[in-house]
């Protein structure tokens, strides 16, 4: 199949599966914006982030917090909003507690950004230092509650956090003599600050949600014997959509339409950034081997944003059914081509995109050939 992407933005396409075994072509586009000043639109960065083949981390896979995942899902029932990025201090001016907030459309989350700290024993058992004073924090779930408690001598008590696997701060089996000394997470929320190394906290961040934390995992189906004899390597019946979503719940809407007004506090430098997202049209046109067609909207379910970085990205996916195999679409579409690509298509010519590159093939079958190639109007994009 020849994808023929008539955007400004990278796309590619990937094969996709439903649990009742039905293969799915699946395109997806993604493009790349600089946050605009106040009052400006965004526009499209001169640099366009490629797609994310496999998701990458911001350490070692399995052992740090995921900071891309695959670009590459075959479908997702609502739209992820992620943030990669810091917390500011007001002002520049070094401060114990940072509150930041993100806001799009009709997500609104907030949480506290700490200094550094650390456990110690006291007269009434295990307590939190004193934050260290600071004027940016990073914000990752690296830095959030969570991680493994791994200090006790038996490994049979060893015990992970399962919402956050790669945090800090979290401690259940552990002696408080081998607690003291050890790190606090950097974020929680507000109204409930983190007191105990054995509580239950939510992890706070903005960034997606590893594959094996909760509440993923429930979403992936049962994999038992009955699947393994029966049904693999299909997904199981059981396996829910929902399990492609890589942002928590609370940072999950509906597609975006764009024009949504973005609101990030204490995210940036300046104090609060406020713009709106760009509204584009992503059509999809399959164009398969039996001469039918068929034409669809791409659904914006992925925003990505960079304040430290000044930009944002988009992804829009589209998806069919196929009846057999991808061989049955002989080209996609993505965006909308010159007119004349249409004209020629419909005429079973070859398109070009100007007339000089219809005079070099030309020129180029006539060195080849040693005979005169007819030109035709229609060919070249008035």
């Amino acid at each position: 199949m020849e994808l023929i992407n008539a955007t400004e933005m990278p796309a590619a396409y990937t094969m996709g599966m439903k649990p009742n075994g039905r293969e799915l072509l699946v395109v997806v586009v993604k493009g790349t914006f600089m946050i605009p000043q106040s009052g400006e639109e965004s526009s499209l960065a001169g640099e366009q982030a490629p797609l994310v083949m496999a998701d990458e981390f911001t350490g070692e896979p399995g052992f740090s917090a995921p900071k891309y995942e695959s670009d590459f899902a075959p479908v997702k029932p609502r739209c992820d909003v992620l943030l990669l990025g810091s917390a500011y201090a007001p002002g520049g001016n070094p401060a114990e507690k940072i509150t930041v907030s993100l806001r799009v459309g009709s997500i609104s989350k907030s949480f506290d950004l700490v200094g550094d700290r650390v456990w110690k024993t006291g007269l009434t058992g295990l307590e939190a230092s004193r934050p260290k004073p600071v004027t940016v924090v990073p914000i990752s779930y690296d830095n959030a509650f969570g991680g493994v408690d791994n200090l006790h001598p038996d490994p049979a008590r060893h015990r992970t956090y399962l919402s956050n696997h790669v945090g800090k701060g979290f401690y259940e089996q552990a002696d408080p003599q081998l607690i003291d000394g050890k790190p606090l997470p950097n974020t929680q929320e507000s109204k409930q600050p983190i007191t105990s190394p054995r509580g239950s906290y939510r992890p706070m961040a903005f960034g997606p949600v590893g594959r094996a934390w909760q509440p993923r995992p429930q979403f992936a189906g049962a994999y038992d014997q009955n699947w393994i004899d029966n049904v693999f390597p299909f997904l199981p019946a059981d396996f829910d959509e929902r399990y492609y979503q890589s942002a928590p719940a609370d940072q999950q809407t509906d597609y975006l339409k764009g024009g949504e007004e973005v609101v990030l506090l204490n995210l940036t430098p300046q104090g609060q950034t406020t713009f709106n997202l760009p509204t584009i049209s992503m059509p999809i046109t399959f164009y398969f081997k039996n001469y039918e067609e068929k034409e669809t909207v791409a659904v914006c379910d992925t925003l990505i944003l960079e304040p430290d970085s000044g930009r944002f990205m988009m992804a829009w996916r589209a998806s069919i059914p196929l009846k057999k195999n991808i061989f049955e679409v002989a080209q996609t579409v993505a965006g909308r081509m010159p007119r004349g690509w249409y004209r020629a298509r419909e005429l079973g010519k070859t398109w070009y995109p100007s007339l000089k590159e219809l005079v070099d093939e030309k020129k180029a079958e006539r060195e080849e050939t040693g005979e005169e190639a007819e030109e035709t109007a229609d060919e070249v994009e008035p």
